[in-house]
Order: C-alpha cells, then sequence, then structure tokens
C-alpha cells in the first residue's frame, strides 16, 4: 500500500515553517534541498524535516496540507513540539 505524507521543513534556527505533501518525503525533501533549487525553500534556507503526519490517500494528505498551510504558525510549532521536542532532523527515519 502507498502512503502519503503532510510534512514540516524549517530551517537552523527553525525561524521558517514550510508545509508541504508527497508520496515520497525524503524525495521531495532532497529537490527542496538541493543547491540552486530556486525556490522558497532554498530563498529561506530550509534544510531539515521536523514533522510529518503518515495518509492513505492522496485527498487527506492534501487536506491537511491545506488545512495546515491557513493555520496559525502556533498550531505548526505545537505539532512539531508534541512530535519532536528537540526539532531533531527526521529525515532519517522516513
Amino acid at each position: 500500500m502507498r502512503h502519503y505524507y503532510t510534512y514540516i521543513l524549517t530551517n537552523v534556527h527553525h525561524t521558517v515553517l514550510y508545509v508541504g505533501m508527497s508520496n515520497n518525503p525524503k524525495r521531495r525533501a532532497d529537490e527542496h534541498f538541493k543547491p540552486g533549487h530556486y525556490c522558497f525553500t532554498a530563498r529561506f534556507r530550509v534544510n531539515k524535516l521536523v514533522y510529518y503526519e503518515v495518509f492513505e490517500t492522496p485527498m487527506e494528505a492534501i487536506r491537511r496540507e491545506k488545512q495546515l498551510k491557513a493555520g496559525p504558525r502556533a498550531q505548526k510549532l505545537r505539532l512539531v513540539e508534541g512530535m519532536n521536542p528537540r526539532w531533531n532532523d527526521l529525515y532519517a527515519i522516513l
């Protein structure tokens, strides 16, 4: 069975939170972290996966992504700190 992920990426100082969705979060994170990739994540030096949720359908993951993007920063901070209080990079465990 294929899984779909909604995730939060951040930078070294945790000042930027980027929310995304993918069926392969490692590959997608690699794309975000790639040097010369000119987008939001490159501009703000986003380099760490700190939160994710797993879903069975892409629609569930997309719905959650939109919900998190529309929500306040404080909500995202609570999610990260609830799952990953030390803000460790979770890239390796996926």
